[in-house]
């Protein structure tokens, strides 16, 4: 077989390669940080105290509840996109 058969092959093979680890390891992390986000209760609470604020339980859970709002609404958004362009 021809030596420029065998360059286009890996050329192709390591293109795939990169493309297809990329897409796996977005969706691991996006799946890692769903499940871990990365601020909690404490450090959020420890962040207001740096910022010179007085960190009140209900400061506290109004700002959890909109970061949580908006982490599900993105995750809603992926899932709404993710059904439509497996149709086409």
């Amino acid at each position: 077989m021809a030596t420029w058969i065998w360059i286009l092959i890996v050329i192709i093979a390591l293109i795939g390669g990169v493309a297809l680890g990329f897409f796996l390891a977005r969706k691991y992390m996006m799946d890692y940080l769903e499940k871990n986000p990365p601020i909690n209760e404490d450090m959020l609470r420890m962040m207001m105290m740096q910022m010179g604020q007085k960190p009140s339980q209900k400061k506290i859970n109004q700002m959890m509840t909109m970061m949580n709002r908006n982490t599900d609404s993105k995750s809603a958004k992926e899932r709404m996109k993710a059904p439509k362009a497996s149709k086409k």
